[in-house]
């Protein structure tokens, strides 16, 4: 397969949305989707702390299957959307994330928001007629919530299935994860935030043993992208005070964005608002890793029973984090699930 085509969007507060929007778009030159009316294109939501780029490995495995000869999937492109907060987004927006309606108070309500304002820029404003696509949503973790929660948001874009990557909800109520709120706060708080630089960086995610069993070209990208120049490196040559600059390299998700997320009160619960209804009316796919490493088991098996799902897949020795640790795999099911889609197939779960 050749390499997939990267292209990167910037777009500018305006019409009363109030933060940059940062995108990129994927597609494979010679692809038969390409030109096809009829193609999908994919929006594509990242989980908490990571970004647009986490996508990169499992997109390269889905559009290898999409393009081999007889496959009844035709993809025209894929679209990764940054949270606000994070990614090349968090920068960019870093003024207004400190105005006061906005101070540590992100959630994953704003990411679906985040993500209807950019399904709706259109070709006047540098955009895409998303009204014209025909569209699939694909979310891991906070992206799983969002992508549900955008479902519901006026004016409705119309979306002809999901699919959901160990989603964070809760179909028990809140209350259920408010231990591990506490423990995904605790260590956002914790992490080391701060190298010299990107291989120092890259040294340390190596040593860290809940990244031991991520795939090497996730932590590649993961340093390129969720690695950024530290603030500090403000003080340039020839301006004052220079020799106050500090050349280091920082979380492109700053420790306070991340933990303000976990403590979002209504991520977990609103998506199960509109989740079972969605699923009685175009296909939700549901993929789960194999181990409870983050959601405990009981929380894993209510998922499973929400909603009337097309399919339910488990990625085998892969935990909450699938993407990151089995970037293959997770490309494969949802291809898998978008085959079953083309050929109007419903699992028996």
């Amino acid at each position: 397969m050749h390499p997939l085509n990267e292209q990167s969007f910037t777009y500018a507060p305006g019409g009363g949305y109030p933060f940059y929007l940062t995108a990129k778009r994927y597609w494979l030159s010679g692809s038969e989707g390409n030109d096809d009316d009829d193609g999908l294109t994919l929006l594509f939501l990242h989980a908490t702390s990571f970004m647009k780029e986490t996508w990169i490995p499992p997109l390269e495995a889905l559009f290898s299957l999409a393009s081999t000869a007889g496959s009844p999937v035709k993809i025209r492109e894929a679209w990764c959307l940054d949270c606000p907060n994070h990614g090349a987004s968090a920068a960019l927006n870093t003024r207004a994330l400190l105005q006061p309606e906005y101070y540590l108070s992100f959630s994953c309500e704003r990411y679906a928001q985040a993500a209807h304002r950019f399904l709706s820029i259109g070709p006047e404003q540098g955009g895409v007629d998303f009204r014209t696509r025909n569209l699939v949503g694909v979310g891991q973790s906070l992206g799983g919530c969002s992508i549900t929660i955008l479902q519901g948001i006026q004016p409705v874009f119309p979306f002809q299935s999901l699919v959901l990557i160990e989603p964070l909800i809760s179909p028990m109520g809140a209350h259920r994860l408010s231990s591990l709120r506490k423990i995904l706060v605790k260590g956002a708080y914790e992490r080391r935030d701060v190298w010299p630089d990107r291989q120092q960086a890259l040294a340390a995610s190596r040593d860290r043993e809940s990244r031991k069993r991520w795939d090497p070209r996730v932590l590649q990208i993961y340093i390129e992208y969720g690695i950024v120049e530290h603030p500090g490196a403000q003080f340039k040559e020839g301006a004052q005070f220079k020799e106050g600059a500090y050349h280091g390299v920082t979380l492109a998700c700053t420790r306070d964005q991340e933990a303000t997320m976990y403590r979002d009160p209504n991520g977990a619960t609103k998506p199960l608002e509109n989740l079972a209804s969605l699923a009685r009316t175009y296909p939700v796919h549901l993929i789960l890793g194999e181990i409870a490493d983050v959601l405990p088991k009981d929380v894993h098996a209510a998922i499973v029973e929400a909603a009337p799902y097309a399919s339910r897949t488990v990625i085998k020795g892969a935990g909450h984090q699938t993407i990151q640790e089995a970037p293959d795999q997770v490309g494969r099911a949802v291809y898998d699930a978008l085959v079953m889609n083309a050929r109007g197939v419903r699992s028996r779960l």
